[in-house]
């Protein structure tokens, strides 16, 4: 009758002390050595991918047409964006305007 063998575990590495400084010496920690334990694994054999099931063809949405409308999220953000940018034209030629009429005051006078 054959006797089983215990499975080997791992034993947690030892802990180094940790050494107080000193004025003027140095002490080194003994190092430990660690021997590292071989575990016998069983190989067990691969079973065979199966190939995928073949699906009949499913039907697509219809694609949009590319001058379709359809308002979005984004066609806010672009909208409330240019209507911004607009105004900010607007603002900024306004302030043009007027610094050039006042300029045209001064050279009158």
């Amino acid at each position: 009758m054959a006797t089983e063998k215990k499975p080997t575990t791992k034993k947690p590495a030892a802990k180094k002390p940790v050494a107080k400084k000193t004025t003027a010496k140095k002490t080194v920690a003994a190092k430990t050595t660690v021997k590292k334990a071989t575990v016998s694994k069983k190989v067990t054999p691969v079973k065979a991918k199966r190939s995928a099931k073949q699906e009949s063809f499913k039907v697509c949405k219809e694609p949009s047409t590319f001058m379709s409308f359809k308002i979005t999220e984004q066609t806010v953000y672009w909208s409330i964006l240019l209507i911004y940018i607009m105004l900010l034209v607007l603002w900024i030629s306004n302030i043009q305007l007027e610094t050039m009429r006042i300029i045209d005051s001064i050279r009158v006078s």
